[in-house]
């Protein structure tokens, strides 16, 4: 067999035929993930529509070709492969994990680099599925995450939603705050407390309070340039610290 005979082995009709319904799979994985996702990034949660979306379409592409393997490389496994290509793959989805929980940096309310850890997974699961011959799929895959990359973050800015920020209080020594009117405060600025964030620390006198502030709506909440005014007017503040709460 020539060359050019194994390379149209790859492009056969029952190859195509598989690579179209993977494809099809691949679509709704995404649709379902962007859904989910919305959920996240409607509440100000780092991980949000693009993540999910990603991450749920490359795992239905490791799923789906697993049902496969008659066509894996053209059809000829068994005659171009001597080991089994499955431990292969998962050696790598097992290092890329690895990779990806190097680039999730955590400080504070802040994550930064879960869209990075998901992109390097898709592109694994890319590589893998360009290697064992499904092509098509494996440009639709890269194709799709690009697109959620690019594209998504502008669809989240104009769906509803309730973005979050990180909030540092530095109290002034023997001053005691009260919650109650911190959480009217922020009531009258558009934003709530989160359940569960409230964080206090209290050492040399000095009481620090960390939290995460929500939106009430899209549409609430002062800017952070103006909650940083009102917050430097008040008396018994000693310091603070205001970021976005989301990678």
């Amino acid at each position: 067999m020539s060359w050019i005979d194994s390379l149209a082995l790859y492009w056969s009709d029952p190859i195509l035929a598989s690579n179209a319904i993977i494809m099809l799979n691949l679509f709704g994985a995404l649709l379902l993930g962007l859904t989910v996702g919305y959920e996240r990034s409607y509440h100000g949660r780092a991980a949000g529509m693009r993540i999910y979306g990603i991450v749920c379409m490359a795992s239905a592409a490791l799923t789906i070709i697993g049902a496969y393997p008659q066509h894996w490389f053209g059809g000829h496994l068994g005659a171009v492969v001597g080991s089994d290509p499955t431990r292969i793959i998962q050696g790598i989805v097992t290092g890329i994990g690895f990779l990806g929980a190097g680039v999730i940096m955590h400080e504070g309310f802040n994550i930064s680099g879960l869209t990075t850890a998901a992109s390097l997974w898709a592109s694994s699961v890319i590589g893998i599925m360009f290697g064992i011959g499904f092509y098509m799929a494996a440009i639709l895959l890269a194709f799709c995450s690009a697109i959620s990359m690019i594209w998504i973050p502008k669809l989240e800015r104009r769906l509803p939603s309730r973005h979050a920020i990180a909030v540092t209080l530095r109290f002034k020594p023997d001053v005691i705050p009260d919650e109650a009117k911190l959480r009217s405060a922020g009531l009258q600025r558009g934003y709530e407390i989160a359940d569960g964030s409230l964080s206090i620390n209290h050492d040399t006198g000095m009481a620090e309070w960390r939290f995460v502030a929500i939106k009430l709506s899209k549409d609430s909440g002062v800017p952070l340039s103006a909650l940083a005014r009102d917050l430097a007017a008040v008396d018994g503040i000693d310091g603070f610290q205001l970021s976005h709460a989301r990678n």
